[in-house]
């Protein structure tokens, strides 16, 4: 008889949630998903009942991947006015196993278990087994780590992207200083994420006298601004969005450089997010690797981490279902 388990990925404007079965196998088998707008909903208890609801479902271990910290099984949501207990959900839905994850780590675990062809190799690098550094840029910059224990790996969550922006370049450093007139802190989340990508432009136009381009213009007012930048940039629309998009191609290489080292990565790097499939284009032209290789002494060791770009969009909600069947059957 399958158990079943579900797996969550929540996030500011839509919570992806996913039932799976499982048997004998104990491999994750999808019954049935679907995706709810957060916003709607007063808080993650009632967006999960209303889901289980329509098929009355028992559920026997759940994980929950968030945007944020998790701190002794509780939670407060980015974006969100939510305030996330593990316990307060067990008791919710009924469920005797819940675990909450930060995302970035569900979906660590979650490029475990993905195929070769639901990735894009920037570097092949050279296979060793070792820890692997996770970084996302989207609606903010998650960073995490997979850490090797000698049999297998276990994901670690970061805070890192709140980090000090650490500029290299003359025009890093004037784009410090711009910054630095509107916050009290920069961080590297406040350049690699879709609100970092519309800062580069404002700091090209405002600061450097680029001229916009009227169709660009028009539609930053009308759409989400990282998504105009990145979309004109691709296209070849807009010489200004180009030039944005490629320094924040370079700044996302030189900082997930900079986690490679930080947590040793010779098992290699995974970079998640829609922000780097959308712009993948430009995230293969060279930029990447150039600034992620720019390490003085380490170039050469740098240049032989393997470095793959996650393209299956779900890898969070994938690695929560694996974490879910762990704990129904190995109690973590």
């Amino acid at each position: 008889m399958a158990n079943n388990i579900l797996a969550v990925d929540l996030g500011g404007t839509k919570t992806h949630l996913r039932l799976y079965g499982l048997g004998e196998s104990q491999k994750p088998e999808m019954i049935r998903e679907g995706i709810l707008p957060s916003r709607q909903y007063p808080g993650l208890e009632n967006l999960v009942l209303e889901f289980l609801a329509t098929g009355q479902e028992k559920v026997e271990a759940a994980c929950f991947g968030l945007s944020g910290p998790v701190v002794n099984g509780r939670a407060r949501i980015v974006n969100l006015p939510w305030e996330v207990d593990q316990e307060r959900i067990s008791e919710s839905i009924g469920c005797p196993r819940v675990r909450l994850m930060n995302d970035l780590e569900t979906t660590a675990i979650g490029a475990l278990h993905l195929s070769a062809h639901e990735f894009h190799c920037l570097n092949p690098g050279e296979s060793h087994p070792g820890n692997k550094a996770v970084i996302a840029a989207g609606t903010g910059l998650g960073q995490a780590f997979l850490f090797w224990d000698g049999e297998q790996h276990r994901a670690a969550a970061t805070e890192g992207g709140h980090a000090d922006f650490s500029p290299q370049t003359e025009f890093q450093y004037g784009l410090l200083r711009f910054l630095q007139r509107k916050y009290a802190h920069v961080s590297w989340e406040h350049i690699l994420s879709g609100a970092g990508l519309h800062e580069l432009y404002c700091y090209l136009i405002e600061e450097l006298g680029r001229s916009p381009n009227p169709e660009t213009a028009q539609r930053l007012e009308e759409e989400d601004p990282g998504s105009v930048i990145g979309s004109m940039a691709v296209a070849g629309k807009c010489p200004v969005c180009l030039e944005a998009v490629d320094h924040f191609v370079e700044a996302y290489g030189a900082q997930a450089g900079n986690l490679a080292l930080t947590v040793f990565a010779l098992g290699g790097v995974y970079v998640g997010g829609g922000i780097a499939v959308k712009l993948l284009p430009r995230m293969v032209s060279g930029k990447f690797l150039s600034a992620f290789y720019h390490k003085e002494r380490f170039e050469g060791f740098m240049a032989r981490i393997p470095v793959h770009i996650i393209l299956n969009p779900q890898a969070s909600v994938i690695g929560a279902a694996h974490i879910a069947a762990s704990l129904l059957f190995h109690g973590r």
